[in-house]
Formats: structure tokens, C-alpha cells, sequence
């Protein structure tokens, strides 16, 4: 296999990514109205055309990130290499998603004074503030209510005063956020990582901070998962320091911009418990209830302060009534409801969501049990940490391609190079193909994503079969340092 240095890659990339930026110009996920001008359809071919770069793009960069992760960088290099694959993404329009316009919908919803738990952003004036954010949430979206929580509404809120909801300048503002989530994010990372020596914290970057996915869907679509793992990743690593209590909080904050970032309270209270003296039934005690309570606290304050009220808790659920095939529990249940429907004219959608709830029973007792078996000392509590995120990701009704990004970026801290990490990288190059720069799921899309998905398989079993080859050729400790330069 052809390979270049740590810089020909990363001017891969970089080529790479401004395909990618470039080509969304035309591509990508444009607004209904701008007022300005700037980001508005250029007629099918020139749309068709984009596309066509901005895929190349993509493809580029994925090329250039998995080679990256065998030219041995040091730390220093990655930083310098995620700097310029994220810089040509900043200008861009929205990318893969039209999520941040409902950003910017239910934060000018906030400040009109409608019940964003209660009513969707087609409530507002479609000439009036955020009306043309709203004009451009995805038709599934327009009548739904936010499941996000306060924090994450309060920030929307501000960049939509700040601009006055006008789409390029509220757009950047977003993306201001989800540039400062990643930069947190690498923060983390770095100090978990670190607890692996400089090959752990280099690996946990390029896998955690540099993968595509993260790039195109937190950079380039500016989605709140960014800010969500930000605010965990850091939770995790004051509670790693000794911190708990700070990172407690910190990981409450993280629930009040999504809730998943709660499963971190439940591994929190595993070093806790860990950490704690006297009988086992008060450390087990203290594991389980004082992280909680600690972030309770603060998602009840943030929620009086934010003043939006507690319908975050009834909101919860509204993703899963919107089908996507990448939930393999939707998809059981509604093949399952359909052909009982076929067969005994049942309704099929109770049929579903019972399938569903079983399958969120499934991932919450997975959850307990690499939980138990942390507690135990059989497993590190930030892997078992990223397992669970994982594994609820995989049983959810309701699945995105950059839900991957919850459990990707917590296990890229403690075993990029081991099997998850390197099954995650596959899914990782592969996901990122799902989604049309448009912000639409095309049937090619998922074509796509299942040839990368084959591709990178092989490419990482026959590396992993080369292993032993390169032990015996170069001794071990040569061996070693050739395999941490492997995906």
C-alpha cells in the first residue's frame, strides 16, 4: 500500500477539506431565504457539480485521515494537522444537516416567550425574528418540540440576539460553539489519553478529534453532540483527577444540553465508590447517589435560570417517533409490526414501540453491567464508559451517523489502537458517507458507506495479520513501534 509522510497526509486532508467546503457552497445544506445573498441555490448542475466535490472531498480526507493514523505524528503534529482540516470548514454553510437552523429557530422561539417543550418553530413569524431559520428546519422537525435541554437553549438564545436570527451571521455563531466544543473536546482527550503515555494521547486525538465524522458533523453541521461529548469528556476527567464533585456538575451541564451524557454520572460514581473508605455498602451507596444527586442539583438550577421550565422532561422521547434505518430496533420492530399486520391486521405501531423499549432495555442493562464489571476493577470506568455510550447508541430508536461520535471519542481515549477502537474506525470512515452534504439520505449514501465499511475491514485485517510478520521481522520492541504507528 502506497503511504506518505504525517505532512503529505495532512495536505491531503487539507486539499481535502476545502473540496468538502467548497463544494457545499452549492451543496450543502442551504437555507430556504437568505437575506443576504450568500449561501442560495445555483441551479441543478452547478448543484450536481458540487456535490460531486464535495463527495471527493470527503473521500480525500478519509484517505488522508486513516494513512495519518500510521504515519507515527507526535502530538504537536496532530494539533497542527486538525487545525487545518477544521479551518476550511469555518466560512462554510451548514453541512450534512439543517439541525442548526432549529438551533436558531428555538432560540428565537426562547426569546419571543413560546413554550419551546410545547409547540415546534412553526410557530413563529415567518417574517419575524428566526423566521427564516424556521422557513429552513427539515419538514419532520418544523412541529417539534425541543428535546435539547436549557443550557443548550440559553447559548441558541444568545446567538440569536446577538444576530437578530439572521441566517449567515446566527449560523456562525453556532458554529463559534461547536468550534469551542471541539477545542474542549481535544483538551480532554489529551489528559486522558495522556494516562497512556504520548502514543495514547497521539492516538486518542487522531482518533477522538480528527476522525471525519466529527469534523463534518460538529465542525461542518455544527450539531450539539459536539458541545454534549465536550462538556462529558471534560466531567470524566476532573472526575479521574480526583474531582468528583466538579465533575459531576460538569457532567450535569453536559445533560442539559442532551440527556445520554447521564450514563457518565453512573461510571463517575464507579471511581467514586473506588475511591471511597469504610464498608462496602457505603462506598456502593456514595458511588450511586452523590454523583447524581450533585448533577441533579444543577440541571434543576440551570433550568430555573434558563427559565424555559421542565418540559425537557417530557420532550425526551420525540426523537424516537422520527424512523431512521440506522436503528436496528426501529427496523425490527417495524418489519416485525408490519407483518403481523399483514398476517392478523394488528396496528403496527404499538408493535414498534415495544420493540423499542426492549431494546432500550437491553442497552440499560448492558450499561449495568460494564458498570458492575468496572466497579470490580475488571474494566478501566472510562472504557466501560465509552462501551455503554456505544451500546445505547446501537439499541436506540432513533440513530444518527454522529450518535457514533458519543462512545467513538471516550473510547479513543483508552483503546484507539485496540478492538473497539479500530471496529469504531471502520464505522467511523464509513458513517460519514450516510449523509448527503445537503443534509439528505440517499439510498447511494448508504451504498457508500457500506463500500467503506468493506474496505476498511479489510485494510484493518490485513493489518492486523501483518502483525506477527512485523514482530518477527523487526524483534519486539522494533515491532512495537511499528504496530503504534497501525490503526
Amino acid at each position: 500500500m502506497w503511504a506518505m509522510s504525517a505532512v503529505g497526509y495532512r495536505r491531503l486532508g487539507a486539499a481535502g477539506s476545502v473540496a468538502t467546503a467548497v463544494g457545499g457552497w452549492a451543496a450543502g445544506t442551504l437555507p430556504a431565504r437568505d437575506p443576504w445573498g450568500i449561501w442560495v441555490p445555483h441551479g441543478p448542475g452547478v448543484t450536481a457539480a458540487a456535490a460531486v466535490l464535495a463527495y471527493t472531498g470527503l473521500t480525500l480526507l478519509v484517505v488522508a485521515w486513516w494513512g495519518y493514523g500510521r504515519a507515527g505524528a507526535s502530538v504537536r503534529e496532530t494539533l497542527t494537522t486538525l487545525a487545518w482540516w477544521a479551518a476550511p470548514l469555518l466560512l462554510a454553510p451548514p453541512l450534512y444537516s439543517a439541525d442548526v437552523y432549529s438551533y436558531i429557530a428555538q432560540g428565537a422561539m426562547v426569546l419571543e416567550g413560546h413554550d419551546v417543550y410545547g409547540a415546534g418553530p412553526s410557530v413563529l413569524d415567518p417574517a419575524g425574528l428566526g423566521g427564516d431559520a424556521a422557513a429552513s428546519v427539515g419538514g419532520h422537525w418544523t412541529d417539534t418540540p425541543a428535546p435539547y435541554g436549557p443550557v443548550f437553549l440559553v447559548l441558541a438564545q444568545a446567538v440569536t440576539w446577538t444576530t437578530g436570527g439572521t441566517i449567515v451571521p446566527a449560523v456562525l455563531g453556532m458554529r463559534l460553539i461547536a468550534v469551542a466544543a471541539l477545542a474542549l473536546i481535544v483538551w480532554a482527550l489529551r489528559r486522558l489519553g495522556r494516562e497512556r503515555g504520548e502514543e495514547g494521547e497521539r492516538g486518542a486525538l487522531w482518533l477522538g478529534a480528527l476522525n471525519p465524522l466529527l469534523l463534518m458533523h460538529v465542525v461542518g453541521g455544527m450539531h450539539n453532540d459536539g458541545l454534549m461529548i465536550a462538556l462529558m469528556l471534560a466531567g470524566v476527567v476532573l472526575a479521574r483527577r480526583g474531582r468528583w464533585m466538579a465533575g459531576s456538575a460538569v457532567v450535569g451541564l453536559a445533560m442539559m444540553v442532551k440527556s445520554p451524557a447521564a450514563v457518565a454520572l453512573l461510571l463517575i460514581g464507579v471511581i467514586v465508590g473506588r475511591a471511597a473508605t469504610g464498608p462496602r455498602v457505603r462506598r456502593v451507596a456514595k458511588g450511586l447517589l452523590v454523583p447524581g444527586v450533585i448533577a441533579g442539583a444543577v440541571a434543576v438550577g440551570a433550568t430555573v435560570a434558563a427559565g424555559t421550565g421542565f418540559g425537557w422532561l417530557r420532550t425526551q422521547s420525540v426523537a424516537g417517533t422520527i424512523h431512521t434505518a440506522l436503528s436496528a430496533t426501529s427496523d425490527v420492530g417495524l418489519a416485525l409490526g408490519e407483518l403481523l399486520h399483514l398476517l392478523l391486521g394488528a396496528d403496527p405501531d404499538p408493535v414498534k414501540a415495544a420493540v423499542q423499549r426492549l431494546g432500550l432495555a437491553a442497552a440499560l442493562a448492558l450499561i449495568a453491567y460494564l458498570a458492575w464489571r468496572s466497579a470490580r476493577g475488571r474494566l478501566d470506568p472510562v472504557h466501560a464508559l465509552g462501551l455503554a455510550l456505544v451500546a445505547l447508541v446501537a439499541l436506540s430508536p432513533m440513530v444518527q451517523p454522529w450518535y457514533l461520535l458519543w462512545g467513538a471519542t471516550v473510547v479513543a481515549a483508552t483503546a484507539w489502537d485496540g478492538r473497539a477502537g479500530r471496529v469504531l474506525m471502520v464505522l467511523s470512515a464509513a458513517l460519514v458517507y450516510e449523509t448527503a452534504p445537503s443534509g439528505r439520505t440517499p439510498a447511494y449514501g448508504f451504498a457508500l458507506a457500506a463500500l467503506a465499511c468493506v474496505v476498511g475491514t479489510v485494510l484493518v485485517r490485513r493489518d492486523t495479520a501483518a502483525a506477527p510478520d512485523r514482530r518477527r521481522a523487526h524483534g519486539p520492541r522494533e515491532a512495537e513501534r511499528v504496530e503504534a504507528r497501525t490503526p
